[in-house]
């Protein structure tokens, strides 16, 4: 295996020459999407991190982490990297009850400003040896301190990826789950743990949410949209140099999803959100930081929860159903 560092130049280069490649809606990973999902628009956040990583590459340009990125609280198998003060940084009524999912119900919401990093290019993330990389390597590879808090969260970024989610004797709680580090990655990833290898028959939701966040205010529900199917594969941004998204579906035919729109009650325009309902939890963790935000217990209601900006929730069409979000 090449050291870090030549391994990085290698991959600089690579980057550098992706930068003088076509628009976004030309791109590789652009005519990727448009190939497997056919008919359904790839979500504008994507689509930016997507040309952020071609113009401002994070493996050529300097690194300033850390960043603040819930994405591990989404996964209930992982707490111990998670809490009730992190889901608080990152906004306010992150995770709430399917019943407030209907029309004329209040919701008091705030998202911390996003700080997804760029989506390699799949030639440039492809040589990266993620699966063998250790926090150290990294740290090496983007000069980031030893015991910084951002390489804190690489290194679990990295155990949450390399290490399979072992198995569990109740339904609701097994896990299955990928990580990509680019778009083509990303979406394989979804198709695969969905169980399906074709995109055709798979509908793609994002919130539309700004990268500046959401301000703290109650909003109401003005529409809500259920979306096909009863297992769903949700796609979140984890810590690291650049993006690295974990995708995982938990348990099986024990979800809801939704879109909803939001409107500010004290100002703003009205804002899309997609959600995602987990309806068992009798087997989940009770240190779950949902539970104690919630005021409830494993198996006592339903979990649901907005998907954050960039991030990702996939699931298949009934017959003759949507055609894309």
């Amino acid at each position: 295996m090449l050291h870090p560092s030549a391994l990085f130049l290698i991959i600089v280069a690579i980057s550098a020459a992706a930068a003088h490649g076509h628009a976004a809606n030309g791109t590789p990973a652009a005519r990727f999407w448009e190939e497997v999902l056919p008919g359904t628009p790839m979500p504008e956040a994507v689509a930016e991190l997507v040309q952020k990583g071609i113009d401002h590459s994070p493996l050529v340009e300097n690194f300033t982490g850390p960043y603040l990125s819930i994405g591990m609280c989404l996964g209930h198998v992982y707490v111990s990297v998670c809490s009730v003060e992190r889901v608080k940084k990152a906004g306010t009524g992150l995770f709430f009850h399917e019943e407030q999912v209907r029309v004329g119900t209040t919701m008091t919401v705030s998202f911390s400003p996003a700080a997804v990093p760029a989506i390699l290019p799949h030639a440039a993330a492809a040589k990266v040896p993620f699966g063998n990389l250790t926090a150290g390597d990294v740290a090496a590879m983007f000069h980031i301190p030893p015991g910084s808090t951002m390489i804190t969260q690489v290194g679990d970024t990295l155990r949450a990826c390399q290490t399979v989610a072992p198995p569990h004797h109740h339904a609701a709680a097994s896990e299955r789950h990928a990580c990509a580090t680019s778009l083509e990655g990303i979406v394989r990833a979804a198709l695969r743990t969905l169980g399906t290898a074709a995109g055709g028959g798979v509908w793609v939701a994002a919130s539309e949410t700004p990268r500046s966040g959401l301000p703290l205010q109650p909003y109401a529900v003005d529409k809500v949209t259920p979306l096909d199917g009863d297992s769903h594969v949700a796609c979140h941004d984890e810590p690291y140099p650049y993006a690295v998204f974990r995708c995982h579906k938990i348990g099986l035919s024990m979800t809801r999803a939704y879109l909803i729109s939001l409107r500010g009650l004290h100002g703003g325009p009205k804002v899309a959100m997609a959600v995602i309902c987990h309806l068992d939890t009798s087997g989940w963790n009770p240190a779950y930081p949902a539970f104690e935000m919630m005021g409830t217990k494993p198996g006592e209601s339903s979990v649901c929860h907005f998907m954050p900006y960039a991030n990702l929730l996939f699931g298949v069409k009934a017959t003759g159903a949507m055609e894309s979000f």
